[in-house]
């Protein structure tokens, strides 16, 4: 599958994807020419996704880049200037109704009530989902075992650490049983403990075959969970694909080797022109495609001329390069 990219202010539509086969996939969500402006400034400018069925999708991209706003017209929250959406199979400007009936939303603050335990809760959003009522107390027990929330279940919600609150927050959200949830930056502020319980409960899902739409502040976790991206910056779309699609259109790929002692190193670098020095770590990093054949070519010639390096290691861009390269930002920026 190529990496889909939006240039020169023109809206270009990427190839529906395709299964493994090659049949064509069913869409989850299908957005196309999507435009929103506030006033004169222009937040969404011609975008162009589509969300496979039973797969996780992650929109990434800096502060202000028209992220939000893309999951807020995307729930029915926002209406859009321009494009159509479909979520669900439904229209979110004349369906929106059948469009939040088959979604869940989970924000990136849990919207637990703290004066109520965590059963109080689930119940609670069993008493306001009228197809929930009729089995309220076998999903509020189902879940609170599906959480591992079923020791805290009488315990104020107040007093949950906060990974136990964002599991309770996604507990609630999965009520309704939703096809399709979204997920805004769900591990914001989490340990890494409770950030890969949380992947893991996010793998769970899609295993059942729901549709993840993530936003993430954390490129590792892209990176780890989405079967495809999408890359915003100022309201553009800016690139969509695999995460290792995206990552190998990025160049820098290298072996990095280490030496004992700087007469080594003026040597190697002799022998790689195109190298670039460490002085104080008397390491040369030595562009390369990273695989066996070139790098196994790189030793031979290290030892044509009598030369040992102590060792060395082969890097690879990773999505923090590829947004970089795309943005022109650090992952810093993501950050709030």
């Amino acid at each position: 599958m190529a990496v889909s990219v939006v240039v020169s202010g023109a809206c270009q539509v990427g190839d529906r994807p395709a299964d493994d086969s090659g049949r064509m996939t069913s869409s989850a969500i299908a957005v196309s020419g999507l435009r929103k402006a506030y006033k004169d400034k222009i937040v969404l400018d011609c975008i162009d996704l589509d969300v496979r069925a039973g797969t996780v999708f992650s929109l990434l991209g800096p502060n202000g880049a028209g992220k939000t706003t893309t999951v807020n017209v995307l729930t029915t929250l926002l209406k859009a200037d321009g494009g159509t959406v479909r979520v669900a199979g439904h229209d979110v400007a004349t369906e929106a109704k059948a469009v939040r009936a088959a979604i869940g939303v989970t924000g990136q603050f849990a919207a637990v009530d703290e004066l109520l335990t965590g059963q109080e809760n689930l119940q609670l959003m069993v008493d306001l989902n009228r197809g929930a009522s009729n089995n309220g107390r076998r999903i509020v027990t189902d879940l609170l075992e599906r959480f591992d929330l079923v020791e805290s279940a009488r315990k104020s919600a107040s007093t949950y650490s906060g990974g136990m609150r964002r599991k309770l927050d996604l507990a609630m959200t999965l009520v309704g049983n939703p096809r399709i949830i979204f997920l805004d930056e769900p591990t914001t502020g989490l340990d890494p403990r409770s950030r890969r319980t949380m992947w893991s409960i996010i793998r769970d899902l899609v295993a059942d075959g729901v549709t993840i739409f993530l936003t993430t502040q954390y490129l590792d976790e892209a990176d780890q969970l989405a079967d495809q991206l999408a890359v915003l910056d100022q309201g553009r779309l800016v690139a969509q694909g695999t995460p290792d699609e995206l990552k190998r259109q990025m160049p820098g790929t290298h072996v990095r080797l280490r030496f004992t002692t700087v007469a080594e190193l003026d040597a190697a670098a002799r022998i790689f022109p195109d190298s670039t020095r460490d002085d104080e770590a008397l390491a040369l990093r030595v562009p390369s495609d990273g695989g066996t054949k070139s790098l196994r070519a790189l030793l031979d010639r290290l030892d044509e001329y009598s030369l040992h390096a102590e060792g060395f290691t082969v890097h690879t861009p990773d999505l923090d390069d590829v947004f970089l390269a795309l943005t022109g930002h650090t992952t810093e920026v993501v950050a709030k």
